[in-house]
């Protein structure tokens, strides 16, 4: 759930994520996730655009629902101290019944980040960051006490009860061939791929490099691509929804070449629900990948399109 600009009172914005996830739940999906910023983003709107707190709305989503997993997609390691981020998702795993996932990753917009005052330093230094963050965190989820002494973080003998399990899953989300799949060969259950669905050939094999170089079975780590739909039972109506969209981020789709076309939607699946099936099949899970995670930027909030997506998606990835 990218987008919380509903065109509603704000006392109407949680009530709408709520809906959301009770009908992800109900349509089989596994988990529901919200992202972890503090603005949105520049690809899906404006700084100034609602935008929840992500542990703060994975709680009450956590009260709200019975069987979902839930996680952020994906937290910024530089915005917390790990430590506390391992208690944080922690407590979310008791409050929700064993339903939490540690999504993490090294944190990437700059203005959020200068405005809240937070370190946003070079790209080295935050995947440094969040290596040691990993050192630390992961050994907390499973019942260790870590005592840490890095460049940037420092433990001693963190305790971190009470615990409802010691294998709360750790998904690492990123696109990075060296550091983040090193980083979820080495520590991940599940690594979300983001980047370009052509790209994905070249990173699927760049993750089985990462995991043979750990020592790793690549049968054993996860794999999902992060994908934006736009469906609808018209996939006329789908694709004018896709057409607004990227014409408010200043992309003109009828004013671009064929080759310019297909980069800006490269990430994008449109259409009914058999033609984002289809496209979904032969551009993603025909790579081998896993499975997927959809982001409905343009009407996921509308009643019926997250069932929508779930009907159409599901008979992909379940025997």
């Amino acid at each position: 759930m990218p987008n919380f600009s509903y065109a509603k009172p704000v006392v109407e914005l949680f009530p709408t994520v709520v809906a959301q996830a009770r009908e992800a739940e109900a349509a089989g999906f596994d988990t529901a996730f919200v992202m972890d910023h503090f603005y949105q983003l520049p690809g899906i709107g404006e700084p100034d655009e609602p935008m929840l707190e992500a542990y703060t709305a994975l709680a009450g989503l956590a009260a709200s629902t019975s069987s979902i997993q839930l996680s952020a997609l994906v937290t910024g390691n530089t915005y917390r101290n790990p430590p506390m981020l391992a208690k944080t998702v922690t407590t979310l795993d008791v409050v929700s019944g064993g339903r939490a996932v540690l999504g993490i990753g090294a944190g990437w917009f700059e203005l959020e980040h200068r405005q809240f005052g937070y370190e946003f330093g070079t790209f080295t230094e935050r995947f440094e960051r969040l290596g040691e963050a990993l050192e630390i965190i992961v050994p907390m989820l499973r019942g260790q006490r870590p005592t840490f002494e890095g460049k940037w973080y420092r433990t001693e003998g963190a305790i971190n009860e009470p615990r409802v399990r010691d294998d709360l899953p750790v998904l690492l989300g990123g696109g990075g061939e060296k550091k983040t799949f090193g980083y979820a060969a080495r520590y991940a259950d599940h690594l979300n791929i983001i980047c370009n669905a052509s790209e994905l050939p070249r990173k699927l094999d760049a993750l089985a490099q990462r995991c043979e170089e750990a020592g790793r079975d690549r049968g054993t780590l996860e794999t999902s691509f992060l994908a934006f739909v736009m469906i609808d039972e018209d996939g006329d109506r789908a694709r004018q929804l896709q057409r607004e969209f990227l014409l408010s981020r200043g992309v003109d789709l009828s004013a671009l070449s064929a080759e310019d076309r297909a980069a800006a939607t490269d990430r994008q699946f449109v259409g009914s629900p058999d033609e984002v099936a289809e496209q979904i099949q032969t551009r993603v899970l025909d790579h081998g990948v896993d499975g997927i995670v959809i982001n409905l930027v343009a009407n996921g909030d509308e009643p019926g399109i997250v069932e929508l997506a779930g009907a159409a998606l599901r008979p992909l990835v379940i025997d």
